[in-house]
């Protein structure tokens, strides 16, 4: 019975530390213009124009959008990635 009950605490802790950490890796869809990548940062440059959506969303069907992906710390001006 004792290895039941360890067996069960174990599990029920990992499964709320797997939850927790998918929580906080989700990216939001930042965007400049029509080109969006994912991104962890939520705040940028005012002069940067970068408008933040949620991570699930999507645009229309007649909205003209590309996703840019780029590592690191940035957003697209143009076709011109800028570090920050």
């Amino acid at each position: 019975m004792n290895l039941m009950i360890k067996t069960l605490a174990g599990a029920i802790i990992g499964a709320g530390i797997l939850a927790g950490s998918s929580i906080s890796a989700s990216a939001a869809i930042a965007c400049t213009g029509n080109v969006c990548w994912h991104s962890h940062e939520s705040v940028f440059p005012p002069d940067a124009g970068v408008v933040i959506h949620r991570d699930d969303w999507r645009w229309g069907p007649r909205d003209h959008y590309v996703f840019r992906e780029h590592e690191g710390r940035g957003y697209w001006r143009g076709d011109r990635w800028v570090n920050w």
